[in-house]
């Protein structure tokens, strides 16, 4: 279900837990650098990465279903192959949010939010707005 863009992002910058699927510990990456400013930015961002089981002391979650608490946003940095797999568990969890990151959706993807009625935004970097923000 699309909104406008900018007050569905707005929306989503005010819900303040948050999880990176594809979360890593390689510092160039964008799974680690959103992971961080989330983090930064006082957002209680939490990590799943089947790969790994903690990250600089942090507790890594190998699926949504593992989570401790419920969450509020999923950020997305992984392939559309991927992407598309982990749609189905966070309505099963009831993540509302989904945050597309440049390169991890496509039209099977998008459709395949639209059929589960998720929230979703393209097109946009969280790190980057955040980054703007600072």
């Amino acid at each position: 279900m699309v909104l406008d863009s900018s007050s569905l992002k707005n929306e989503m910058l005010g819900k303040k837990t948050w999880v990176v699927v594809g979360v890593t510990a390689k510092k160039d990456r964008f799974g680690y650098k959103i992971w961080k400013i989330l983090k930064k930015h006082n957002y209680n961002a939490y990590g799943v990465n089947p790969n790994y089981d903690e990250i600089e002391g942090e507790t890594i979650y190998h699926s949504l279903k593992d989570l401790p608490s419920k969450v509020d946003v999923l950020d997305m940095v992984v392939s559309p192959k991927l992407s598309i797999k982990t749609l189905e568990e966070a309505k099963e969890v009831g993540i509302e949010y989904i945050f597309f990151q440049p390169g991890t959706y496509n039209d099977e993807v998008i459709q395949k939010c639209d059929e589960l009625e998720l929230k979703y935004l393209t097109g946009d970097c969280i790190y980057a707005t955040l980054k703007r923000m600072e």
